[in-house]
């Protein structure tokens, strides 16, 4: 391999080398480059710009251009402002490790991504995200018609893979455009727990045993497991996890992390991290983390070969039967599906792994409280992860174990775990659900849709 470095252009420069009528590619949140994204939007004269992406983490004037559209298989904040603005951009329906199947039947002219600055035999890390891409990378890489565009950062770590395999770094010699940019990852602060989200951690740190290998995902909830894990007695753990947090290096830092769990033993294995500038300094050369393409770490045959696997999630809503509903609220989109189902399925393979869905018992919106728990789905509602594959879900008030139950039972489960404001309702609907109807009753049906409840001032969240 050449350890000559190519001449590096500017990111304006970089986005003159596309088409007025072209398609884009790129990363996942921590994996986008963010000088080449900001510099689309310096350029005005787009036909037809399609660009593909998930989590966007750099806004720029391209989004608002008429000629541009935008589909993105994740939303974030900056895509439901773009729809609320009426700007072109559209929901791409599929799970992270549906993406890259996604990536290579859409076949972009364009890919683009971060990475760290070359070392000193040309390889540029793919720092903070491998996911979905790889495999497209290295065909555009190898395509003449295409054209594969990095932008490396000094402020990006230089984060390792696995083996010769998964080597989880570009070559200098077959990136098309190389821009060098003094841009900064972005970063995802631990938001501050509410007394709510102390009382779901506790109750969910009882599932966690010595030994067992830890999945975890971003916000409140998680990151308070995470301390409580680092802070308690036990050890012994594995990581097995999506996204890497601040909170899985918390535990690291804690002696918590020994990774005997089965496979890829002796090292933390993901596929993108994202948390604070303390976490990615932690990871620069870090040969305890190794990460890998999404289609490895999200793949429910493996997460199920771990030992005594907990993987811990969110949801926004649930009925009686235990449908979840984690990425729309009222049929809006708000997030994406991700790795949801394949971190509930998976651990649904073997009797001893468990899966944690936690989520509060309810949400206020405009001053009126709402019930999570619904004793069934409004038309619209779109379910992110069936009811067959949910095991455990955990609120302020409690735990219902789901996994192998009637539909009463269930019901009855999860009325147990509600508010009690609204308990009842749920059993009443959970009493109706037995021997395999349906707890749907067309008259309340039509109260539930009013805020007011035919005046009784009772509510319900509709997801």
């Amino acid at each position: 391999m050449s350890t000559t470095l190519p001449t590096t252009v500017t990111a304006d420069e970089a986005v003159d080398r596309l088409r007025t009528v072209d398609t884009v590619a790129l990363g996942l949140a921590t994996g986008q480059p963010p000088a080449f994204v900001e510099a689309l939007g310096r350029r005005g004269d787009w036909e037809e710009l399609r660009i593909y992406g998930a989590i966007l983490m750099v806004p720029t004037a391209a989004f608002t251009h008429p000629n541009v559209h935008l589909l993105s298989a994740f939303w974030g904040p900056i895509e439901r402002g773009l729809r609320e603005r009426g700007h072109n951009v559209g929901f791409v329906p599929t799970d992270f490790r549906g993406m890259s199947p996604l990536l290579e039947r859409l076949h972009p002219r364009v890919v683009a991504t971060v990475a760290s600055m070359p070392d000193a035999d040309g390889w540029c890390s793919l720092s903070l995200h491998a996911g979905a891409g790889v495999a497209e990378y290295r065909r555009a890489a190898g395509d003449p018609e295409r054209l594969l565009i990095v932008e490396v950062s000094r402020h990006y770590p230089r984060t390792l893979g696995l083996g010769p395999e998964h080597p989880h770094a570009i070559h200098v010699d077959d990136i098309d455009v190389l821009i060098e940019s003094d841009a900064h990852p972005p970063v995802f602060p631990d938001p501050t727990p509410t007394e709510v989200d102390r009382a779901i951690a506790e109750l969910a740190r009882s599932y966690v045993h010595d030994g067992a290998t830890l999945q975890t995902g971003i916000g409140s909830v998680p990151s308070t497991i995470a301390r409580l894990i680092a802070e308690g007695a036990g050890g012994g753990y594995g990581v097995h996890s999506e996204m890497f947090t601040t909170g899985l290096m918390q535990l690291h830092r804690a002696g918590k992390i020994t990774n005997q769990k089965g496979q890829f033993d002796g090292v933390s294995v993901t596929t993108f991290a994202g948390g604070t500038p303390d976490l990615y300094a932690w990871l620069d050369g870090n040969e305890d983390v190794r990460f890998l393409p999404v289609e490895m770490v999200n793949s429910p045959e493996r997460i199920a070969r771990n030992h005594d696997m907990i993987t811990i999630n969110a949801a926004l809503a649930l009925d009686i039967h235990g449908q979840m509903v984690a990425d729309t609220i009222g049929g809006d989109q708000f997030s994406g599906v991700g790795g949801h189902e394949d971190f509930v399925s998976g651990p649904a393979l073997s009797l001893v792994n468990r899966s944690l869905v936690c989520l509060p018992s309810t949400v206020t919106v405009k001053g009126v409280r709402r019930s999570r728990i619904l004793p069934y789905l409004p038309p619209g509602t779109v379910v992110t992860t069936p009811r067959h594959q949910v095991d455990v879900v955990i609120t302020e008030h409690g735990a219902a174990e789901l996994r192998g139950k009637t539909v009463r039972q269930r019901g009855e489960a999860l009325a147990a775990i509600a508010d009690p404001e609204f308990r009842d309702e749920l059993h009443g609907a959970a009493m109706r659900a037995s021997r395999g109807r349906s707890p749907y009753q067309p008259d309340v049906h039509e109260q539930l849709r009013d805020v007011s409840l035919a005046g009784s001032g009772r509510t319900y969240f509709q997801p």
